[in-house]
């Protein structure tokens, strides 16, 4: 075999080698990653009623699948992103939210009756921890409910934190 062609076979198997390798990168064809895609999109947020805006929302599967990413911005222009992945060892999704507004979230769940239900804890940076849950409610219309509660001690109940009403931007 000359030199030349025995480069050229080389080649050939590395770049099908390659090819064969990225048919198994990435998550989407892998069981739970897809649970949450009822979340991903563009998205107009109003408080519950549907009527007022409060802010906008960009849901993004990255990573090849394996990962979502959310960044927000208020109506009154704060700003919060978050880290969304599934972890098939645990069969558990978990997001960690950081706001510029000095707190963050991290939240562990998973799907229950048909909704997205994650529950841990939220943190401001001077120090304070609270029992924090989220719930999020893909409507046949096509909208996401998003439904957060804080753990009242005192009351020894849930109060509402944030309740909104995801709707697709237009185009």
């Amino acid at each position: 075999m000359k030199k030349s062609q025995f480069l050229h076979l080389t080649l050939l198997s590395l770049l099908l080698s390659n090819t064969v390798l990225s048919q198994e990168i990435g998550c989407d064809s892998l069981a739970g990653f897809d649970q949450f895609d009822f979340w991903v999109g563009e998205w107009e947020v109003f408080e519950s009623s549907g009527t007022i805006k409060v802010g906008e929302n960009s849901i993004q599967k990255m990573e090849a699948g394996c990962m979502i990413m959310e960044s927000w911005t208020s109506a009154q222009g704060d700003t919060g992103t978050s880290l969304n992945y599934f972890n098939p060892v645990t069969n558990e999704w978990r997001q960690v939210w950081v706001s510029a507004g000095r707190y963050s979230i991290d939240i562990v769940g998973g799907i229950r009756a048909g909704a997205m239900v994650l529950e841990g804890s939220i943190y401001n940076f001077a120090g304070a921890v609270w029992d924090f849950r989220g719930t999020w409610i893909p409507n046949s219309d096509g909208s996401v409910r998003q439904f957060f509660e804080q753990y009242n001690h005192d009351s020894e109940q849930w109060d509402p934190w944030f309740n909104g009403l995801y709707k697709k931007k237009e185009g």
